[in-house]
């Protein structure tokens, strides 16, 4: 079952960028677990995120296809799922393709953003 919320730009339904009842089958909806996993993966993203400027800088595609295939991996272990298929999306990139590479950042950069905000304001419930 997706969780749906409202948009905050309008009443259009759209569905949460974590989908909660994923994770609590791993967690049996326990809040206080739930919070620290949120936390450990918004925090590891965002670092694994900022290092793929690097790795692009560097056109290191082994590298890359390492930090794309585990930020997919984890996304989609949290219920991440618009980020997780961001990272798919992003993994066959070769980063010596420097405009694909980027724009394929900026999604995920985009997304961490979107579920960032997301968890902050699950944290803060």
């Amino acid at each position: 079952m997706v969780t749906i919320a409202l948009c905050e730009t309008g009443n259009t339904p759209v569905a949460n960028p974590v989908d909660m009842d994923h994770l609590a089958r791993y967690t049996g909806g326990d809040v206080t677990l739930n919070a620290e996993i949120l936390r450990l993966f918004d925090s590891q993203v965002t670092g694994m995120v900022g290092e793929l400027n690097a790795v692009l800088a560097l056109r290191d595609a082994k590298r890359w296809r390492e930090i794309t295939h585990t930020i997919k991996g984890a996304a989609r272990g949290v219920g991440a799922f618009g980020m997780g298929e961001a990272a798919a999306a992003a993994e066959p990139v070769d980063p010596a393709n420097a405009e694909r590479a980027q724009a394929a950042i900026n999604a995920l950069e985009s997304e961490a953003q979107t579920v960032r905000g997301f968890i902050q304001q699950y944290l803060a419930a």
